[in-house]
C-alpha cells in the first residue's frame, strides 16, 4: 500500500504569480516535503532523567526556547518547554527512538502522516510569512523554530538556512491544503515557483 501526500492533489509544478521576466533563481520556491518520520517527543513532568545524557542520531535535545539541532538527515526542534518535534528522513530511526526514550518516562509519538509540510526557499520567504502571522521574523534565524499561527491556522515553522531563507513549515495534515493555498496566495506577489 502507497501513502498519499497530504498536499498530492493541489501541489501542481510549474510558474506562478509575478514571474514574468524575472530571474528563476530570483523566485519563491515551494515544495512538498513527504515521506519524512516526525515524532513528537514530551518528557512527563515527574520524569527525572536528564536529557544531557541522551543522543538521538547524534543529537542532543536541546531546551532552549527557539533551538533546533540538525544533522544532514535529522532535525530536532524545540517545540516547548520538555516538548520537541523530531523530523528525519530515516524512518528506521523509529525503533531506536523508542528504544532510548522508556515510557515511563517520555510520551513518543508517531505523527509522520499527520502532518503536511511545505518548504519555502528564496529572499522574499519571511515577507510572505509576515502577510499571514503576527510573529516578528526579522528575529529567526537559521535552525530556530516557532509556533504560531498562519491566517488562523497553527503551524510550525523551521527555519533549515538563511542564505537564502529556507523554512519548513509543519501543520495537521487536515490543515494541509488551507495553509498551502494561503502560503501560495500571499507569494503571488513576488512570483513562485512550485517544484
Amino acid at each position: 500500500m502507497t501513502t498519499i501526500s497530504a498536499l498530492n492533489y493541489i501541489h501542481k509544478t510549474g510558474l506562478f504569480g509575478n514571474h514574468e521576466n524575472k530571474n528563476e533563481e530570483n523566485l519563491i520556491k515551494v515544495s512538498e516535503i513527504k515521506n519524512m518520520l516526525i515524532v513528537q517527543i514530551v518528557q512527563y513532568k515527574n520524569s527525572t532523567v536528564s536529557i544531557e545524557n541522551i543522543d538521538i542520531d547524534s543529537l542532543k535535545l536541546k531546551n532552549e526556547p527557539l533551538s533546533v539541532g540538525s544533522n544532514f538527515d535529522t532535525r530536532i526542534l524545540w517545540n516547548g518547554p520538555k516538548n520537541w518535534l523530531l523530523v528525519s528522513s530515516k524512518k528506521d530511526l523509529l525503533k531506536n527512538i523508542y528504544e532510548v526514550f522508556k515510557n515511563t518516562d517520555f510520551a513518543v509519538t508517531d505523527l509522520s502522516h499527520s502532518r503536511a509540510i511545505i518548504e519555502l526557499e528564496g529572499h522574499d520567504v519571511k515577507e510572505v510569512l509576515k502577510k499571514g502571522c503576527p510573529f516578528n521574523f526579522n528575529i529567526l534565524q537559521k535552525n530556530n523554530s516557532v509556533n504560531s499561527t498562519y491566517n488562523g491556522i497553527a503551524f510550525t515553522v523551521d527555519m533549515v538556512d538563511d542564505n537564502p531563507n529556507k523554512m519548513r513549515l509543519f501543520a495537521l495534515r487536515s490543515f494541509g491544503e488551507s495553509l498551502y493555498h494561503s502560503i501560495t496566495d500571499a507569494s503571488l506577489e513576488f512570483g513562485f515557483k512550485a517544484i
